[in-house]
């Protein structure tokens, strides 16, 4: 008989240190003052999972300083297994400045010049037993440098050899990539060792995104609109690179699932709340998504769920100090219709 994983979720890639503005509605330059949070989009995940009850594992990099200390304190006290994480000499842990202007404006300012988990080796990949996690949870922003890129490009393909679900959350931070062009090439990359993929529309496009003759679309030029693409051919060209599924997130909409290239998106409707803040709502829902993976869940149930997951996370503050627990989400779906 096969030994079972100890850890359910492996999560890879960024993590940092959140400074929300305290003045909500207030622009920019007229803040005051800051909270100080933990986030990256795997540690958000990694959090979101492990307050539903999974057990999940953070693989990240963190420098030998006192910010490094604050994030592992902060996975120490959520039970989150970081015996995978590495401090990097020489690196700094990373950091981001975040504005809360609901509904629609949430303007952030990432520091990452020398950040730790950007350093992420394949030597540290070759320390992890990933055949012990039934869950690999990768993000766009691992590709984004050497070596990292190269690290995340491995436990992908680990993963995939040794039979351990890969997740790609395509997280697209476009002042972390020269072009449009370049980031689409990275993330299509890793796609035949991805099982399933989770961006918004915007997100998709960009990883589908080849150029049109045009200039490149540089990172300041990026918007809602700025790569023409069809969203529909945009699935299917990183579906038929080999994913299972790829789901859309879609705000208040909820999302949208689709399994092979050419399939018709199937709808799962979202929960209308008010708007505090959407920044790590991707995230909630990621991990909502993933706990009903592991839990065997149909798949519109587990969207469903990390739909609820997602939108209770827009009320709050911040991110993964925010994420739900098992009992948050269940107060929230029998006080919006359940699943």
């Amino acid at each position: 008989m096969s030994e079972q994983p100890s850890y359910d979720l492996l999560c890879m890639g960024r993590s940092c240190i959140d400074l929300y503005s305290n003045d909500i509605g207030a622009p920019f330059e007229q803040i005051t003052g800051f909270s100080a949070f933990v986030g990256g989009c795997p540690t958000n995940i990694s959090t979101a999972a492990r307050r539903l009850g999974v057990k999940s594992s953070l693989f990240t990099g963190v420098g030998e300083d006192p910010v490094g200390d604050f994030i592992l304190h902060f996975l120490d006290n959520e039970g989150i297994d970081r015996r995978y994480t590495v401090r990097k000499p020489g690196r700094r842990s990373s950091a981001v400045i975040l504005g809360i202007e609901p509904p629609d404006k949430f303007p952030l300012v990432y520091y990452r010049d020398n950040c730790a988990d950007i350093a992420l080796t394949i030597g540290d990949v070759q320390q992890i037993p990933i055949e012990k996690f039934r869950a690999l949870l990768i993000s766009g922003t691992g590709l984004s440098k050497e070596p990292s890129r190269s690290a995340t490009a491995y436990a992908a393909e680990i993963a995939s050899e040794r039979g351990v679900a890969v997740f790609l959350d395509i997280d697209f931070r476009a002042d972390q990539w020269p072009d449009v062009q370049t980031f689409g090439a990275a993330v299509r990359s890793v796609l035949p060792c991805v099982d399933y993929v989770i961006g918004t529309d915007t997100e998709i496009k960009a990883a589908a995104y080849k150029g049109s003759g045009k200039a490149e679309i540089q990172h300041s030029q990026v918007n809602e609109s700025s790569v023409e693409a069809d969203l529909a051919e945009s699935i299917r060209t990183l579906l038929g690179k080999g994913p299972k599924r790829l789901f859309q997130k879609s705000g208040t909409d909820g999302c949208y699932m689709v399994e092979q290239p050419g399939d018709e998106r199937v709808h799962v409707p979202g929960f209308p709340v008010q708007v505090v803040n959407t920044l790590g709502a991707g995230d909630g829902f990621a991990g909502g998504l993933l706990y009903g993976f592991l839990n065997g869940w149909e798949w519109a149930k587990a969207a469903r769920f990390a739909n609820a997951c997602g939108a209770y996370l827009v009320t709050q503050h911040g991110c993964a100090n925010f994420m739900p627990t098992q009992d948050d989400i269940q107060t929230f779906l029998k006080q919006h219709g359940g699943l």
